[in-house]
């Protein structure tokens, strides 16, 4: 299984978290034992997405089911752990073509206007593929699934949608056609790429209506060690490594006594 390079603290990253205020992680840590904070599951307890591709845009619910009696789902980012609607069945794979990046802005979920979070978008790239789950919905499902997703997604989000061929893994079948959201930089709070230190230090500080923006970055990665043995992905790994690297050293210090 392929890991990615651990990192240690360094001054640049731990500047870099206290630029961006650090009081969010310190009130973490104000009720949580240190043992608990410092183990990367339980942290993520304590804390608590080839073919002709085409340029994303937002489809209406109805023009998505029209003519549809089911619909399968990619997920690359919250939605592999907390997908939030009923579904039929659901498979582990990957689609091709596509790059996992923390490179959106999140104004609503992870962050807030004055400290936006940073999420996942896929970025297309001829040689990158991106493992994640891909959810059916039939019957019933695919309105009430896709008006859930349109709000959460899209209205609150700022993602588009498109087909892509998702391949489930380790079944000698045809590729699925399969609706993602992405996210791209036509989008008002598009951020783009960063250094990964950087990224670390916006998400260690973040946090929004559904919780802290470590929460979705330490879920996302926990997701691909567990159901995903063996696919490296050092853009996830790393920003994952740097985070704790900044979020350890301000834990501890919020645990020590303070002396007159």
């Amino acid at each position: 299984m392929h890991q990615a390079k651990q990192t240690h603290p360094s001054t640049s990253i731990l500047t870099t978290a206290k630029q961006l205020g650090s009081s969010a992680v310190r009130g973490l840590a104000a009720s949580q034992p240190i043992p608990l904070l410092l183990d990367r599951r339980k942290l993520i307890l304590a804390i608590s997405d080839t073919g002709d591709r085409i340029t994303p845009f937002n489809m209406k619910p109805q023009d998505i089911i029209t003519g549809k009696s089911s619909l399968w789902i990619f997920g690359y980012g919250s939605l592999v752990w907390k997908p939030d609607f009923k579904y039929k069945r659901s498979k582990v794979g990957y689609i091709q073509g596509y790059k996992r990046r923390f490179w959106h802005g999140d104004n609503y979920h992870r962050g807030n206007d004055e400290t936006p979070g940073r999420v996942v978008t896929l970025i297309e790239e001829e040689d990158a593929c991106t493992w994640g789950v891909a959810f059916e919905v039939a019957g019933s499902q695919l309105e009430e699934s896709l008006k859930y997703l349109n709000v959460r997604e899209t209205v609150c989000g700022g993602y588009l949608t498109q087909f892509v061929e998702f391949v489930p893994r380790g079944e000698a079948q045809s590729p699925i056609q399969a609706l993602v959201y992405i996210a791209t930089a036509d989008n008002p709070i598009y951020l783009g790429p960063a250094s990964t230190e950087k990224i670390a230090a916006q998400i260690a500080v973040c946090k929004g209506k559904t919780g802290h923006n470590i929460e979705y970055l330490l879920r996302l990665a926990d997701f691909m060690r567990r159901s995903c043995p063996g696919v490296d992905d050092p853009h996830l790994f790393s920003i994952e490594a740097a985070c704790l690297a900044i979020i350890r050293p301000i834990l501890l210090a919020a645990q020590q006594p303070v002396f007159a």
